[in-house]
């Protein structure tokens, strides 16, 4: 019998929010994402002149875990889910560690997308789910090696998620996605009629 083995892996981290830190309330989460976006006007008309769909917070606001105590708290969760992600892929951080770079909110509205990209100056990317109405996109990943794929058949549609050249995650409201940086990943259009909103964050290593 032949050997065929996996080499080399992309990981998907997932998990309850809850599972390390103190307790968040979605809903109060929630409330502090609509409120921040109704009082940056600055966030506004930067979505507006780039037309950019719905909101984010990514152009205009640095500091949202002084803004809001709720926000405080979800860093303070993230830094433990991003240390335990860093243990399950072996990251040798030496005397370095994993630190919070950028946290910003989206709020996607019906018909809104958010285009396929990386966050090519950090280690670990990842989002927190606040809103994720019925109907609502999952996130798409894209596998890292398609673009050299120049001859390759297409995959079956029941292939092992592991040989499928894209991934879908539909997270649940309170889930935590992490993965590392390089990852290329996109938001496909949002059906439902109400908001999909979310927490997006970039960790370093310095």
């Amino acid at each position: 019998m032949p050997q065929i083995d996996s080499l080399f892996v992309t990981r998907l981290y997932r998990a309850k929010l809850s599972e390390h830190g103190k307790s968040i309330d979605p809903q109060e989460l929630n409330a502090s994402c609509l409120g921040i976006a109704d009082d940056d006007q600055a966030g506004q008309n930067w979505c507006e002149e780039n037309e950019f769909p719905g909101y984010t917070s990514y152009a205009s606001l640095t500091d949202l875990p002084w803004r809001s105590p709720i926000f405080a708290d979800l860093v303070a969760s993230l830094d433990k889910h991003v240390a335990a992600f860093a243990k399950d892929c072996a990251f040798d951080l030496g005397d370095k560690k994993l630190q919070l770079e950028d946290i910003w909110i989206n709020i996607l509205p019906q018909g809104g997308i958010h285009t396929a990209h990386i966050h090519p100056h950090s280690v670990v990317s990842g989002t927190t789910y606040v809103a994720m109405p019925t109907g609502t996109s999952a996130i798409k990943f894209e596998d890292p090696r398609l673009q050299m794929m120049m001859a390759a058949p297409t995959r079956l549609k029941d292939a092992k998620p592991e040989l499928r050249n894209f991934i879908y995650a539909k997270p649940d409201v309170g889930d935590v996605l992490l993965w590392e940086s390089w990852l290329r990943h996109e938001v496909p259009m949002n059906m439902a009629e109400e908001e999909r909103i979310s927490v997006s964050f970039n960790y370093g290593w310095s």
